[in-house]
């Protein structure tokens, strides 16, 4: 019951953000199906026609069935940037086989006598097609539809991964939280569109499949007048799907007046996004675009350096090592200055001064396991390596900065170690299912689980001084940035910091605790 209320609570709360991105899941989801239909029939009627092309194309369809949705989206990202481009294009390529497998099957299994009758009443291949194959295989090729448009609503939660927006959001970001009622307001409705899209789609069968091929018969089916025909229907259909088309191909088009805001998919990520938007807002009369909860590393700088994001605010070590592939060092001048004249030169990306907090890299048991094996440094872990499992996040897993350099330094030898995004390692901690996993000192939920950091006592980590990284063409446009976004320089200390993350993991919006803190020193009203 007090699980039943705390949710309750946190929808009433939340209600207009989730409509909006409920809104946002639906746009994309139906635009996403209609485009697939408009590929995928021709596409079945054509290997109908010449059947040698059967074989590869419905091979290459099946291919792309098999490819995982995140590895598509990694493919995708370089050639489209972020958004709903990739995520729509993402979603149409794996809607494609249902459709044109019972396109094609559908079509081909039609009677052959009924098809010499057809010819022999003088009907051209065309007229077969449209008049006879056609309205016999619409069964088929309806479930097909229905089984694209179902399973598309569960991708399309991927597109909040890349800023397209959408239901994905809100999953992400309960999963980044260990926030179960985030979660569930992600998924329900998701849940709720594809039960409700499934029998929309039961309807417009009805419509467009012949009476006497039904399945079934309603005595209440026949309904007298206009507004009860198939006609009314249909245009009723098409202006729906026309609204839908116009409000979504909006997101093809750019807006050049506009300054986007990017962030990783990690709390503290998003108050920063979040801070940085709203200061912008309240400062200038700039439009803001937010697109948080992007992803790792990679695909924030890959967006920026894409110009799909004006701006981001990331961490000076990062800079140095992930991203520019220089060697590690511990003077954060020498960081902070290597990693501002290599952006600029290299990629014109501009490196702001340091907004205050040091949020460097830090591994974390817990307490209990930590007296257990007398656990201070994590020389004194690499001990123990062999006995105990790691839980680490995917992008530190990757990094020289991270997992990768760490093991050569410490000669750590783990007998197991999981990839573990968000707020699930420290799930994983908790449940023992891990011993250690890795951790930014700023993180709240450190606090929360109340646990023991190990003192890295060979000065592995770099310092990560969070930094404003914008492109200077946007500079250049909006002159007014740089000057708004120095109000922040030196304003955020480590405890600030954590105590925010904090309470975005108790269940607080980014967004509401960013602009707090502004208020707090007097840089909003």
């Amino acid at each position: 019951m007090n699980n039943f209320t705390s949710f309750f609570n946190f929808v009433v709360e939340r209600k207009s953000q989730i409509m909006d991105l409920f809104i946002q899941h639906i746009q994309l989801t139906l635009f996403s199906i209609i485009i697939a239909i408009i590929i995928a029939i021709p596409l079945g009627i054509l290997i109908v026609r010449y059947r040698k092309l059967s074989v590869p194309i419905i091979g290459v369809t099946n291919v792309i069935q098999s490819i995982p949705s995140l590895a598509l989206l990694g493919f995708l990202i370089p050639a489209l940037g972020i958004g709903s481009k990739p995520a729509i294009i993402m979603v149409v390529m794996y809607s494609l086989l249902p459709i044109v497998k019972n396109t094609f099957t559908g079509l081909t299994n039609v009677s052959p006598a009924l098809i010499e009758a057809a010819d022999g009443m003088g009907l051209t291949n065309t007229q077969v097609l449209l008049k006879v194959r056609f309205p016999l295989a619409m069964p088929i090729i309806m479930s097909g539809i229905r089984i694209s448009s179902v399973t598309a609503v569960g991708l399309m939660t991927i597109a909040a991964f890349i800023g397209a927006g959408g239901l994905g959001y809100l999953v992400f970001s309960g999963v980044q939280t260990v926030d179960n009622n985030m979660i569930l307001a992600g998924a329900i409705p998701a849940c709720i569109l594809a039960i409700v899209l499934d029998f929309v789609l039961g309807k417009i069968e009805n419509i467009v499949v012949p009476e006497g091929i039904k399945v079934t018969h309603s005595k209440n089916s026949k309904r007298k007048g206009f507004f009860g025909s198939k006609k009314f229907k249909l245009i009723t259909s098409g202006i729906v799907l026309l609204v839908i088309l116009s409000t979504v191909a909006t997101s093809f088009i750019n807006d050049k007046n506009k300054i986007v805001v990017g962030s990783k998919n990690f709390n503290e990520q998003l108050v920063l996004g979040d801070m940085v938007s709203s200061l912008i807002e309240a400062k200038t009369k700039y439009k803001v675009e937010r697109k948080l909860n992007l992803g790792g590393t990679n695909v924030v700088f890959s967006a920026l350096k894409s110009k799909d994001v004006d701006l981001y605010v990331e961490y000076t070590g990062t800079v140095l090592v992930n991203m520019l592939k220089q060697p590690t060092m511990s003077d954060p001048k020498k960081v902070y200055d290597t990693g501002k004249a290599t952006l600029a030169e290299k990629y014109g990306i501009e490196m702001l001064k340091p907004i205050g907090f040091n949020n460097t890299y830090v591994l974390a048991v817990k307490k209990d396991f930590a007296k257990k094996n007398n656990l201070e440094t994590i020389s004194d872990l690499a001990k123990i390596s062999p006995t105990v499992t790691a839980g680490v996040t995917m992008d530190f897993a990757n990094r020289q900065d991270g997992y990768l350099g760490l093991q050569k330094k410490y000669n750590l030898k783990f007998k197991s170690q999981k990839g573990i995004d968000g707020g699930l390692r420290y799930t994983a901690l908790k449940n023992n299912e891990t011993q250690v996993l890795d951790a930014f000192s700023t993180d709240g939920l450190i606090k929360k689980f109340d646990l023991k950091l190990l003192k890295d006592d060979k000065a592995f980590f770099p310092p990560y001084y969070a930094v404003s990284l914008v492109n200077a063409d946007t500079l250049k446009k909006y002159p007014e940035l740089k000057g708004v976004l120095s109000t922040l320089d030196g304003k955020i200390n480590d405890d600030e910091m954590r105590a925010m993350n904090l309470k975005v993991d108790n269940g607080a919006q980014s967004k509401t605790v960013a602009e707090d803190f502004l208020r707090s020193k007097h840089l909003i009203d």
